[in-house]
Formats: structure tokens, sequence, C-alpha cells
């Protein structure tokens, strides 16, 4: 492939994918301190009490759910002990198969079952910032569409990188000629920061890419793993009452050793079956807390039916997650991740800026041409009479 081919896939693959590039870094600042903001905003956390009191049954924090909305039926119930501890989060809806963007949250004391709070769901600038950098308030065929802007994001630098590559056999690195026009100028920038961040952009922008499968490596879970460990209990009814939900985590915690329970679905949920209680564990390492493992519990009995590590499709969907915000290394590791969206931001705006340019340069070109043209027409026309 030639450099003119080179050129044009850059700046084609750079245009069509800019603005919305341009709308991902934006919405991705507040994402990475997404924890930080919630504390900020006075998010309800449990009380620090005079005595070390045991977390409570499981069973106990269900039925205070339920009484706090006796309409709703509880679908999930999460934890998170470093950013949250001993409170419980459980998600509730009209029904279990309601569909998974309307829910009810409320907050409970994982201690003293007391409810914390009830945070409105679907609303509020996180919301409205998480939306548009997922899926654009569009759903699948918005988070697909945002995948395919990374993947062109993607294309346009690697091709920054072969068409800088002969660029600076004539400059020395980090060269900004600041004595020629302005826009060589932006361009010695525009090159330099993005020679900087091509590392960051291209982990950001794969993982970004694969996270918007999200929906799809979920579907196809369950149509292969999920589908297995369920096998037995095709064709059977589902049980009209369920047991006791502090047995399932009992159950789980008992046979998946070493790791920490992170939340559990309720049957009939997406991530279980009507006849199990899904509880998904993870590891105690930077790395392993990212990657969950589901044990089933008959949702009856209280047996456990199976568990298996998750193939290695959804293992890369949830390492991609982390990379994506930064949040392997807590803040020091957030704060660099901004100011690489910040010089992102930068090479981005100056590669619009260097397209405008040289656009307006090539319009004064067609019409200085133009005009010649025409004053050569006139003095023809002029000699012939």
């Amino acid at each position: 492939m030639n450099i003119r081919l080179w050129y044009l896939t850059h700046k084609w693959t750079s245009l069509i994918c800019t603005i919305f590039l341009i709308m991902l870094c934006i919405t991705g600042l507040p994402l990475i301190f997404h924890e930080e903001i919630d504390h900020l905003a006075g998010e309800a956390e449990a009380p620090e009490l005079t005595e070390d009191l045991p977390a409570a049954s499981m069973d106990v924090i269900a039925q205070a759910a339920l009484k706090k909305r006796p309409a709703d039926v509880i679908r999930y119930m999460f934890w998170d002990a470093e950013e949250h501890p001993h409170v419980t989060l459980v998600s509730m809806a009209h029904s279990i198969d309601a569909p998974p963007d309307e829910f009810s949250i409320v907050l409970i004391d994982s201690r003293t079952a007391q409810v914390l709070d009830e945070p409105p769901a679907n609303e509020g600038f996180m919301y409205i910032m998480l939306k548009l950098h997922t899926d654009m308030f569009a759903g699948l065929p918005g988070m697909l569409f945002l995948g395919l802007m990374g993947l062109l994001f993607v294309v346009a630098i690697i091709s920054g990188i072969v068409l800088y590559h002969p660029f600076m056999r004539k400059l020395d690195f980090g060269t900004i000629r600041k004595t020629r026009s302005k826009r060589l100028k932006w361009l010695d920038v525009h090159n330099l920061l993005g020679v900087v961040t091509i590392v960051w952009v291209l982990v950001v922008g794969i993982t970004g890419s694969i996270n918007t499968l999200s929906q799809i490596i979920i579907g196809l879970w369950q149509q292969d793993q999920m589908a297995e460990m369920i096998a037995p209990y095709k064709g059977l009814s589902a049980p009209e009452n369920i047991g006791s939900v502090q047995a399932a985590l009992d159950t789980a915690e008992a046979a998946v050793t070493n790791m920490d329970i992170r939340f559990v679905a309720f049957p009939g949920t997406m991530f279980s079956s009507p006849h199990h209680y899904t509880v998904f564990l993870s590891g105690t390492t930077p790395v392993t807390s990212r990657l969950l493992q589901p044990a089933l519990v008959d949702a009856q009995t209280g047996k456990l039916t199976e568990t298996r590590e998750m193939p290695w499709y959804v293992k890369t969907l949830l390492l991609s997650q982390p990379l994506h915000f930064g949040d392997y290394g807590q803040l020091p590791l957030k704060i660099i991740w901004t100011l690489f969206d910040l010089l992102t931001l930068v090479v981005l705006g100056t590669g619009v800026y260097l397209w405008w340019g040289r656009r307006k340069t090539a319009d004064k070109r067609i019409s200085d041409l133009e005009q010649l043209h025409r004053d050569y027409a006139i003095n023809v026309k002029g000699q012939n009479s």
C-alpha cells in the first residue's frame, strides 16, 4: 500500500469517527471517577457502629427489601466490600422478566437490615453520561455502532503510525516547528501527541469495542455454558416457591473457596434459570477480582448443581472493562487515564483543524483556478472579436 492510500485511509477513518470519539472522550471523563462522584453526591453508606456486628441473614435483607417495595420482586443482590462496605444493593422490578433497564434499587445495611436509601434509577447526570457513552440511548444498535467507530479509530491510529514513520526521518522526535506556519505547528503537535498516546488509545479503543459486544457475549454464554449446566432441568416446571437465598450463598461459598461473592441472580432472571440461584464469585487479586465464576444452586434444595470457570470470551469481556476505564490501580491510574483522555481530545481537535484548514486551502486553490479559467476565456473571446 503506497503512502497516498495510507493517507486516504487515515483521513477518512479519522473524519468518520472523530465526532463520536470526541463525545466518548467527554462522557468518559466523569465515568472514570464515577465512584468518587457518587460519594461526593451523597450516596448512602452504611453508618459506623460502636460494636462490630456480623452480617445479617440475606433472607432478612430480602424481606426488608420486599417490605419496602411490596409490589416488586427481587432479581439481583450485589455487594462491593471495597467501595461500599456493609451495604447490600437489591435490584427489584415489577416482574422477574421485566426488561433489564426497568428496575428499582434499595440499599440496605448488611448488618442491621435497615433500609438506607432508594436512589432513583435511570436518571441524573451520571446516568446520562453512561448512556451516551455506551449506546447513545439507542440500545444494542447504538452499542454496535459505537463499536464500529472504535474499530475505525484503531485503523486511523495504525495508518497514522505508518504516515508518521517517513515524517520522523526528516525531523527529530518531538520537534515543533514554531517558526513556520500555524498549520505546520499544529501538524507537529498533532503528530507528537498522537505518538505519545498510541498505546493508550489502542488499549481504550480495542477494549471499548469489545465492551460494545457485551450483550452478544452474554447471549453466547447463556446458549453455551449456561445451557449445559441447566440441561438436567430441561422440561421441568418452574417451582412455585423458592428456598433460602442465604442457603444458596453458603453452598456457593463452600463449593468455591478463596473467592468472594459479588452478586446473586434470583431464579428466572437472565443470568439464572427458573430452578436456580446463580451466585457469582470473584478472586482476591487485582486481576482475578475482575473475573467471575458462576455457581448454580438448586433454588428448592439449596444443593450445588454445578460451577465452572467462565469461557475465554466472557473473561476477555470482563478483563476489558476495567482496562477501558482505568480502575485497576485506583485513583493514581484514574488520573493517568484522565490525562491521556484530555491529550486524545487535543489530537482529535487538531485533526479536525488540520482537515478544515487543508479543505479551505483546497477550496481557495479551486476558486483561483476557476477565476483564471474565466479570465482566460474572456481574453480569448476578446482576441477573437
